[in-house]
């Protein structure tokens, strides 16, 4: 099988994020906790692939949203993740840059 998300088609992709799901679950019903976390990364890098990357702006704040209250200023983007810092609930800028799946991210936050 081919593993280059950037090479499928949506309808691929989307199949694949089902399939991802399915492990998923089916890794959690067993207890086995990593492989649920595997398969969960690669399903936002697969969702990232389904959405347009120019839709998320350079120097923007948007929410996170596996992670109520944090937010991710974006310093730029390359493909389908967005490079940046993440700002606590204190507004707390993080000093390491680090880069997410676009698809992690939510609403644009008003600045």
């Amino acid at each position: 099988m081919n593993y280059r998300y950037s090479d499928y088609s949506i309808e691929q992709l989307h199949r694949e994020i089902g399939e991802l799901k399915e492990k998923a679950q089916k890794a959690e019903q067993l207890g086995n906790i990593s492989e649920v976390q595997i398969n969960e990364r690669k399903m936002q890098v697969a969702l990232a692939y389904t959405l347009n990357p120019d839709e998320f702006a350079s120097d923007g704040v948007y929410q996170l949203k596996m992670e109520p209250g944090f937010k991710f200023k974006i310093n730029y983007v390359n493909g389908v993740f967005a490079w940046g810092h993440r700002i606590n609930l204190l507004e707390e800028m993080y000093e390491k840059e680090e880069a997410l799946p676009i698809s992690l991210l939510g609403k644009k936050v008003a600045e």
